[in-house]
């Protein structure tokens, strides 16, 4: 099944993650990396492997950056990553050792959230559909970040996939400043009818920064992870705050 793979990865200034990435696709003939103007040393670190093929695109949004990628495939079926996540060696066994039925259009992956490193035992990461059979899906934007549409069932890949980004916090402050406005733009124009809890929470506007903390450290505890756990919550929060701000002044 590896040969019928080809894995996507969109990057934009990610040399602190992605030689770690892509050193886990050894086993990928192809991957593809979608470089929207990296500044750092990314697509010299990505062309140092010799089984990737570096493509360089100007982000517009992100369903639009992933549906381009895929069309720079090869293979019947892609896995979307993120730079940031790690691609254990399990994982990769499962992968190889998959017989779809014909009607799958795709496989979910759950994920370990790290903090240098080091696993988090809960986290609110959510599982999201990773690999996926071209031609049976498509891309769209819900808030800041693509969702997938598929055409056909999904099924449950039993071995997860770590993310772990390795990126200096205050990359992470500028990120979710960018993220929490598309984010506050989708909670304004969404009525709380149509939102799942977390999101009626985050439209009380003032009550996520307190309860994200408190969840994320008793109810999935990471109180338990130490320093590892400390600073997870303690991001969270950040990013909860920053959302907070854009609802209110809007």
């Amino acid at each position: 099944m590896l040969d019928a793979i080809t894995p996507l990865i969109l990057t934009r200034d990610e040399e602190p993650n992605i030689a770690r990435t892509l050193g886990q696709l050894a086993w990928a003939k192809e991957v593809v990396v979608i470089d929207s103007g990296s500044t750092d040393r990314t697509v010299d670190v990505a062309r140092n492997f010799p089984n990737v093929r570096v493509v360089e695109r100007p982000l517009d949004d992100l369903a639009s950056q992933w549906t381009f990628a895929v069309d720079q495939a090869r293979t019947p079926w892609v896995l979307t990553l993120d730079a940031d996540y790690f691609v254990p060696d399990a994982f990769a066994s499962e992968l190889d050792a998959l017989t779809p039925p014909p009607d799958a259009a795709g496989f979910e992956a759950s994920f370990v959230y790290a903090i240098d490193g080091r696993p988090v035992r809960g986290s609110l990461y959510t599982p999201r559909i990773v690999l996926l059979r071209r031609g049976r899906f498509s891309f769209y934007m819900d808030g800041h970040t693509q969702r997938v549409r598929t055409e056909g069932p999904t099924l449950p890949l039993a071995t997860k996939l770590i993310h772990d980004d390795r990126k200096p916090f205050a990359r992470f402050v500028q990120r979710q400043r960018r993220y929490m406005r598309d984010e506050a733009a989708k909670l304004r124009t969404t009525t709380s009818g149509e939102l799942p809890l977390s999101g009626r929470v985050r439209k009380l506007v003032v009550i996520a920064p307190f309860v994200v903390p408190l969840y994320t450290l008793f109810a999935k505890g990471a109180i338990l992870d130490g320093m590892a756990g400390a600073r997870y919550a303690f991001e969270r929060t950040v990013a909860e705050c920053i959302l907070s701000w854009e609802l209110i002044r809007r």
